[in-house]
């Protein structure tokens, strides 16, 4: 009896010393595996904090989910520390390169933010500008330039980017005078909408005299038009057609909004410029007629406004070259 005992002993034993090197070969062998999904699971985590700190502005599932685990703030705070030191150092360079003499000078800063100016890449793309109503660069609007940016410059027709004519406010006020007479418009909404654009031709990179010149033939700077081919707004954006892009802005129910209309508007026209290859072109392209013979003199009429905008500037540059009726002209 024992020694049947003591044989059973003996096979358990060897059993157990037979499972144990088993496990250790199987441990050894899935080792290289367990590595690999590792690698994986920090490489996903890693491209989750990516997406979440670049902040992406665009409606692709991978940005909005890298956002829902942590709070924006968090990221402004990462981007502040990380980079504070270095952005510091570039805008104290920038601001002493650039005086502002003009009292109604405005700081913009395109997107939103809740970090000082002077920290963080969130000013990256702060520019100052001269606005007749300076108010409408504290509107908390989300930048379009993430999908305008994307056009390359070499691509747009020279006409349509901006020759600074707009850069003063006395020409800002020409225009608004221009427009609240063509139009019998209300002399702070004339001012708003034309500082929006300004405003917003920077963010765009085009001309903003052409967008005035869009806006006026489009809607006579009325944002509640509406046409019978459910185009909407101050440029007269086809909504239906171009939803996606409101998406960032709070959805189609913003597409008659003047600050969102526009940004929507001028990169749709950006665009359409730099792929027909010209001004007059995009025009055509602007107004639906792009494969038609002709587009029933919309581009004629966009450019005979622009060259009136452009004339009535010029005149203003000019005149300012006057003192007490004595031409200060060499």
């Amino acid at each position: 009896m024992s020694k049947c005992l003591a044989n059973n002993l003996s096979d358990m034993q060897n059993a157990q010393s037979s499972t144990l090197t088993a496990k250790k070969l199987l441990a050894y062998a899935m080792a290289p595996v367990y590595r690999v999904i590792n690698g994986l699971l920090v490489l996903t985590v890693f491209m989750v904090i990516g997406f979440w700190l670049s902040g992406n502005g665009t409606n692709a599932g991978a940005f909005d989910f890298a956002r829902i685990l942590v709070p924006d703030e968090a990221r402004h705070m990462v981007w502040s520390n990380g980079f504070g030191m270095l952005n510091q150092y570039k805008e104290s360079n920038e601001v002493s390169a650039v005086q502002a003499a003009d009292t109604e000078i405005a700081t913009v800063i395109y997107g939103k933010s809740k970090t000082p100016a002077s920290i963080g890449f969130t000013s990256s793309k702060q520019q100052t500008v001269a606005l007749l109503m300076p108010s409408v660069a504290q509107m908390q609007v989300k930048s379009i330039s993430h999908l305008s940016d994307r056009i390359p410059t070499s691509k747009m027709d020279p006409q349509a980017l901006d020759s600074n004519l707009m850069g003063s406010i006395q020409n800002q006020r020409a225009v608004a005078d221009f427009f609240e007479k063509k139009y019998s418009l209300d002399r702070s909404k004339i001012e708003e909408y034309v500082s929006n654009t300004i405003l917003i031709a920077k963010e765009v990179n085009i001309d903003p005299v052409l967008l005035l010149a869009v806006i006026s033939v489009e809607s006579n700077f009325n944002p509640n038009t509406k046409s019978h081919a459910g185009a909407e707004g101050l440029m007269q954006v086809m909504t239906s057609v171009h939803k996606d892009k409101y998406a960032i802005f709070g959805g189609t129910s913003e597409a008659a909004k003047p600050e969102v209309n526009i940004r929507v508007g001028a990169y749709i026209l950006k665009y359409l410029i730099a792929t027909a290859g010209s001004l007059r072109n995009g025009l055509k392209y602007y107004v639906g007629a792009a494969n038609a013979e002709d587009d029933g003199g919309y581009a004629d009429k966009v450019m005979a406004e622009r060259n009136r905008l452009i004339g009535l500037c010029q005149n203003r540059s000019t005149n300012r070259l006057t003192l007490n009726g004595k031409d200060l002209r060499s």
